[in-house]
């Protein structure tokens, strides 16, 4: 198949004056300066976009100050939140080809894909979240008072918003993650500062439009585009900020982590992953084969709870790691507007060079290159990869490399599978490929992952939360568990 044409909207948005939403003004830098996105594919420029300065950083931060404490945003009943964000989803709907064409052009992953996965999956997140937005309860309490024995007291506890939510988002699913943070903050009464990652901030910014057609107030949504350097820690250190919402890489996480603390603002970190595949003896290995290449396959890799680690019991271990290798060679790679393309590029240069580094890593340690290990362009191409013969101890094993890269180590017995897969600094996800429940049951609770998925892999579902056990991060994603992350518990106590 050739290469779709892009919709007029799409190339007009693209060739828009650099651009981002402060309160109710589409604005440029303060200094004017801008940044340069690239398209993965080809490696040429794609557009410009504002270099944010720490004071656009802090007049949005500002602006959603005062909306949530001044604005009518703050009389907005929950029935007119959930209508708005049910207003935003159709919006969305109506514009998903655009939007997953940005996706593609900014991201490198196929448009077919982005549009019925992550523009889809964007879109069922805000409607699961609009329902919440009229079912935020509190509670009444009968208290005891031991010390005042003869009065009288009505007590009840209140669940309010937590305010302004500054939001920084990764670069592998821009539209996604940032609906996934925007979704419980629009649904609980909170305003936002969302800072989309440096190289993919299209999506975000159509999205702030789209927002404003929905009919936000001002202030309620603002997009600042720049640097992490800059613009994140900008957002990361303003008093002004009560909850920070971050996906991205541990590192980053960590030092965000520490700067929340020093001032208390209330903090939720989705953050990397070395996700075990678990393929028993028992397992029908057709199945299990395509199921772990697609684990670590989808999104060129650049996934965070990725099948990144495949752990196969002995007596199967080469005709599965076989059967990968296969799939992989066959994966047609290119350009994501190319319908029939299976695997795009990955999002830079520099992230090209860091998997391609790790695969010399392994042929220099003395591993074997099942399959891929090459580079490729114009554009950021890593062939998909799988490597056998590594030690569990080693960096490819214990790293996240976050490309289409599959490490595979054989096991003899269950005990063995669980030691090696909970051998990791993370806990994001893990999969286990059997048809012995019995045994998928007792291991289940063995595995320290923030999700366990059997006969499947990086199945999300909105209701279902979202997040990690040790370095992966901290509090979750999506589900009822967001709402609390967004929101504050308030104890009243009244002496009648």
């Amino acid at each position: 198949m050739a290469i779709a044409p892009l919709l007029a909207a799409t190339t007009a948005f693209i060739q828009r004056a650099p651009r981002m939403l402060i309160g109710a003004d589409w604005v440029e830098a303060a200094d004017g300066q801008t940044m340069s996105l690239r398209n993965p594919a080809t490696g040429e420029q794609l557009c410009l976009v504002p270099r944010a300065t720490v004071d656009d950083v802090n007049r949005a931060v500002l602006a959603a100050r005062q909306a949530f404490d001044d604005s009518p945003w703050t009389r907005t009943r929950p029935r007119e939140r959930q209508n708005l964000l049910w207003k935003l989803a159709d919006l969305m709907q109506r514009d998903a080809e655009l939007l997953a064409q940005l996706e593609c052009l900014n991201n490198g992953k196929s448009a077919a894909v982005a549009q019925v996965m992550d523009v889809q999956l964007s879109i069922d997140f805000l409607r699961y979240m609009a329902g919440w937005a009229t079912k935020i309860e509190g509670s009444s309490v009968e208290v005891s008072m031991p010390l005042m024995p003869d009065a009288q007291f009505h007590s009840f506890i209140r669940r309010e918003a937590v305010g302004v939510v500054g939001a920084i988002v990764a670069w592998n699913f821009p539209l996604l993650l940032a609906c996934w943070k925007i979704g419980p903050a629009l649904a609980t009464g909170c305003t936002v500062v969302l800072k989309p990652a440096d190289e993919t901030p299209l999506s975000a910014l159509k999205l702030a439009e789209l927002v404003q057609e929905a009919g936000y107030p001002d202030g309620v949504f603002n997009v600042v585009t720049g640097t992490g350097i800059t613009a994140g820690s900008a957002l990361t250190h303003n008093p002004l900020v009560d909850k920070l919402t971050f996906t991205g890489s541990t590192a980053v996480g960590k030092e965000i982590g520490k700067i929340a603390m020093d001032s208390m603002t209330r903090v939720t970190l989705e953050l990397g992953g070395k996700s075990p595949t678990i393929v028993m003896a028992d397992a029908d290995l057709g199945n299990a084969a395509a199921g772990a290449a697609s684990a670590i396959f989808f999104n060129q890799g650049q996934v965070c709870c990725a099948g990144s680690r495949l752990y196969v019991q002995r007596k199967h271990f080469d005709n599965v790691v076989a059967d990968i290798a296969g799939i992989a060679n066959a994966m047609k790679l290119g350009n994501g507007l190319d319908a029939s393309v299976e695997m795009g590029p990955l999002i830079s240069a520099r992230q090209q060079e860091r998997v391609y580094r790790y695969i010399e890593m392994g042929r220099e340690s003395g591993a074997t290159i099942a399959c891929g290990g090459e580079q490729f362009g114009p554009g950021y191409f890593v062939k998909p990869t799988v490597i056998v013969d590594v030690d569990q101890k080693h960096s490819l094993v214990q790293e996240e490399i976050f490309g289409p890269v599959l490490v595979a180590i054989p096991f003899d017995d269950e005990a063995d599978a669980l030691r090696m897969a909970n051998d990791s600094p993370y806990g994001l996800g893990a999969s286990i490929w059997s048809n012995d429940l019995a045994a998928v049951h007792r291991m289940i609770p063995r595995i320290k992952s923030g999700s366990v998925w059997v006969n499947c892999h990086s199945a999300l579902d909105p209701a279902l939360p979202f997040g990690g056990y040790k370095m992966s991060g901290v509090g979750r994603e999506m589900g009822h568990a967001a709402i609390e992350h967004y929101t504050e518990l308030k104890s009243v106590l009244i002496k009648l």
